[in-house]
């Protein structure tokens, strides 16, 4: 695995320790040998980068779970995976999951602590119910 650019930041550091010991009901935490990085399920069915570049504003799907917001996108080449982005936090959390095993709310609930422990950068999701 390799670790995202900022990786080494204090800040990652937090979220690592703060990591849970299962997401979901079944997928168990591994080792990794990557620094700020989280592995669950066996075979790995979530994978973690702390220290990822922060997105800017984006039109794909943007959800507030437990006071942490998240981007959620599909990569192309894979149907059965997403990926959830931190926003909002400096740095951001880059997180590929199995949608096979894990629904994204399962992810983004059992990550919300530890992703919590991130400093804000004052941007959220919004609706348009925040539209003027």
């Amino acid at each position: 695995m390799v670790p995202a650019a900022d990786a080494n930041s204090v800040e990652c550091a937090q979220v690592t320790v703060h990591l849970p010991d299962s997401i979901g009901e079944t997928e168990t935490r591994r080792e990794t040998d990557a620094q700020a990085t989280g592995a669950w399920g066996e075979p790995t069915t979530v994978l973690l980068r702390c220290g990822a570049t922060e997105p800017g504003p984006t039109d794909l799907p943007c959800y507030t779970i437990q006071g942490v917001d998240w981007i959620v996108d599909s990569p192309e080449n894979d149907p059965q995976s997403a990926i959830l982005t931190t926003y909002g936090r400096s740095p951001a959390v880059e997180v590929i999951f199995s949608t096979t095993k894990l629904t994204g709310a399962n992810v983004m609930e059992d990550l919300a602590d530890a992703v919590g422990y991130l400093p804000t950068n004052g941007r959220a999701c919004t609706s348009t119910e925040d539209l003027p």
